[in-house]
């Protein structure tokens, strides 16, 4: 069935895996603006090069799907791979829950079902938006599936479980696997947050170290069995390499490895010039990788191998120094925002712009595909005006003490 955009079957490779995402992840000061009866919290800064580089990486998987990286130039390479940004989204996604939480949980005052049910509020309403905005993919799931696949994919999906029965992960909405993932992740984190971690250095790089191997245990033995055969790529669509992309399981290293680097973080002064020389090597290291990726083991490419990479970049940008202020460009930092919108619609509402024609119709074909990345990132930030922070604020005032 059509799930794959030109460049890639990868979907979301991002997962991609692709879909590659965002993921719903909190602004780092998100957690601060909580209903006033909850006990006082130690105010955290805010971190606004991490929500424009979610921009970067939200804008790259909507390349990644619909360009041709070779319009990039010298930044091809990054597009050609972009389903890894997925995986960057699902360790940030433990980096910030770590950053705004850790502190309530030493002090005993996240509360599991509270936390859960604001995580909700943010996730869901935009999430079953994008699901009744593409209502007419529904329709197409029902041509290519077999009515028990197709019943079956209906439910798992606005229930958020569709990641756990591959073949059915990226049904109806291609990105929302991630959401599942996510979900996961959000049922995990008030049990694995209050977990006894290092206090110093050389503990916390270690249980680091211990993360990205294990991050990189099934990615390993996947391409050493090789189950689907010899040079799996991102068009492979069988059960043990869609098991790998789509199913929380193999993502959970990252995302604890994103708990544990939120810990290295306090360790580091906001202005120390360590932080820039890290974010420029992981920076610099991310575009080498990125560059050979068509050389890389195609499976070593999500979440494992570059989570050092990733954490660099992360350390880097949560600092004060020249590149986090590039970043913190007030225009990405917006988009960064809406980073989750624009990542849950975009695949979609790309399709719904095409088989409209309504750009043909405005006679505005001419100016595409760049037209089609203004209306998705437009669609986006309106979105995030008008559905998510809205719906979040109605449902956060509900939430019971």
């Amino acid at each position: 069935m059509r799930g794959e955009s030109r460049l890639t079957g990868d979907c979301l490779s991002a997962q991609p895996h692709i879909a590659e995402i965002p993921v719903a992840v909190l602004e780092p000061h998100e957690a601060l603006h909580q209903p006033s009866q909850q006990p006082k919290k130690i105010s955290k800064p805010r971190l606004p090069a991490l929500s424009g580089l979610r921009a970067f990486a939200a804008l790259n998987i909507v390349f990644f799907h619909f360009s041709d990286p070779k319009w990039f130039g010298p930044f091809a390479p990054i597009v050609d791979n972009g389903y890894t940004s997925v995986s960057f989204f699902l360790l940030m996604s433990g980096f910030i829950l770590a950053y705004n939480y850790s502190d309530r949980a030493r002090q005993g005052q996240l509360k599991a079902t509270r936390f859960w049910m604001a995580r909700l509020s943010r996730l869901y309403p935009v999430y079953l938006f994008a699901l009744l905005v593409s209502v007419g993919m529904l329709i197409e799931e029902w041509h290519v599936r077999s009515v028990g696949e197709f019943v079956l994919g209906a439910t798992l999906t606005p229930l958020l479980l569709q990641g756990w029965v591959p073949k059915l992960a990226t049904f109806w909405n291609t990105p929302a696997w991630t959401m599942c993932t996510e979900a996961f992740f959000y049922l995990i984190f008030p049990a694995v947050i209050l977990w006894r971690r290092p206090k110093h250095w050389r503990g916390l790089i270690a249980l680091l170290f211990a993360l990205w191997a294990a991050g990189m245990v099934l990615p390993a033995l996947y391409t050493i069995f090789q189950p689907d055969g010899q040079h799996p790529g991102r068009y492979t669509d069988s059960f043990w390499i869609r098991a790998l992309k789509f199913s929380p399981p193999p993502h959970v290293p990252s995302f604890l490895f994103g708990i544990v680097l939120a810990d290295v973080d306090a360790l580091i002064a906001r202005e120390s010039r360590m932080r820039l020389w890290l974010g420029a090597l992981g920076v610099a290291g991310l575009y080498v990788i990125l560059y050979y990726g068509d050389h890389m083991p195609y499976a070593m490419m999500h979440d494992g191998l570059l989570m050092p990479l990733f954490a660099l970049a992360i350390l880097g940008l949560a600092g004060r120094n020249m590149i986090a202020h590039f970043f913190g460009f007030a225009p990405f930092v917006a988009i960064g925002q809406a980073s989750y919108c624009l990542y849950i619609l975009h695949f979609n509402l790309w399709d719904i712009i095409h088989k409209s024609h309504v750009l043909d119709n405005m006679h505005l074909s001419a100016f595409d595909p760049w037209i089609s990345y203004f209306l998705l990132t437009a669609a986006a930030l309106l979105t995030m005006k008008f559905v998510e922070r809205p719906a979040q604020s109605w449902i956060r005032r509900r939430i019971p003490e």
